[in-house]
């Protein structure tokens, strides 16, 4: 799924009313550059193993996954038959693996007559069982054979899914992640962070053509060649960092159009914090079509170009949602 975001013009550098900010006044602090050339490349590399580690560790590696479904309230059917509301590979499982009812937010599963269906932690599955998806806490996950099947969540929608990975997958040994920009310390910029008084509520798209509600704490406020941006900033209020999602005009040409994402460490209100866009990353639906990734809202479309962080594969995932993928 491509996306070809047009730029929206900002109103840069105004303080909006629901910010509160005690550094306005403050000098701008120098560049961040106190960290070695040599430490600094050590520490983006150690970051970027680390990542790529991740992508192919279940079960929240996208590489892993294999296919998404979104669960409609009542009785949905699934095994390797064809004819079934979510098919899976023959491989692993049967014909009729189990059945799942979902109620309002509550899905159960029950599994069919022999179904080698079976928790994670190895019991075989034989009752009807609650399954917690995976925004509550210890959410389950079931196992046939080396498939993994968890429900899948996102804030602010009434949507559930029930998402497949497969911890056999092929790409588990060769994936890499795609090239990046040269690394530059001059990217790893002093921002400040006007927390609103009170967080609010911020919709965005997603790319299934839904939205998603997260929770925005406020803006991270930086400059470049003279010019101050500010981005919208997401997260939890008792956390110690904050998600951005920002789109800049290098998705027009090396990096992916829907835009990438930043981890940005939280400090207090009107305090410094640090934007380093070498870590801009990719989202999962960059990797995977069985993917719900959040788009960046309006305010964090960029007139500059980010050439710093990771850029787009040499190949697009295909969605196609409600199958299994190759």
């Amino acid at each position: 799924m491509s996306f070809h975001l047009p730029i929206r013009p900002r109103r840069f550098a105004i303080l909006l009313p629901l910010v509160f900010s005690t550094a306005c006044d403050q000098p701008w602090p120098e560049h961040t550059a106190d960290v070695p050339v040599e430490r600094f490349g050590s520490e983006h590399e150690a970051w970027r193993t680390l990542r790529e580690a991740r992508a192919v560790a279940p079960p929240g590696g996208p590489v892993l996954w294999i296919g998404l479904w979104e669960l409609p309230m009542g009785a949905t059917s699934f095994g390797s038959d064809p004819s079934l509301p979510i098919t899976l590979p023959g491989k692993d499982a049967p014909a009729l693996a189990g059945t799942l009812y979902r109620s309002d937010d509550a899905v159960y599963v029950v599994p069919s007559s022999d179904s080698p269906l079976s928790l994670h932690e190895g019991d075989v599955v034989t009752q009807r069982t609650r399954l917690r998806h995976d925004r509550e806490p210890t959410p389950t996950r079931l196992s046939l054979g080396s498939l993994g099947l968890r429900v899948h969540s996102e804030p602010g929608t009434s949507r559930l899914w029930l998402r497949a990975w497969d911890e056999d997958h092929p790409a588990r040994s060769t994936f890499r992640l795609p090239d990046y920009y040269p690394l530059d310390p001059s990217w790893n910029v002093p921002a400040r962070f006007d927390a609103f008084r009170e967080p609010r509520p911020i919709r965005i798209p997603d790319v299934t053509g839904g939205t998603i509600e997260l929770l925005s704490l406020g803006e991270v406020v930086f400059r470049k060649d003279d010019q101050e941006f500010r981005l919208v900033a997401t997260g939890r209020p008792t956390g110690t960092s904050m998600q951005v999602m920002i789109w800049d005009s290098t998705a027009v040409d090396e990096t992916y159009q829907g835009g990438r994402y930043l981890r940005v460490e939280k400090p207090d209100s009107g305090a410094w914090t640090t934007i380093d866009f070498n870590r801009a990353y990719n989202a999962p639906c960059v990797f995977t079509p069985w993917s719900v990734c959040g788009v960046p809202p309006e305010e964090n479309h960029l007139p500059i170009r980010i050439e710093a962080g990771e850029k787009r594969p040499a190949k697009s995932v295909d969605r196609r949602a409600g199958r299994v993928g190759p």
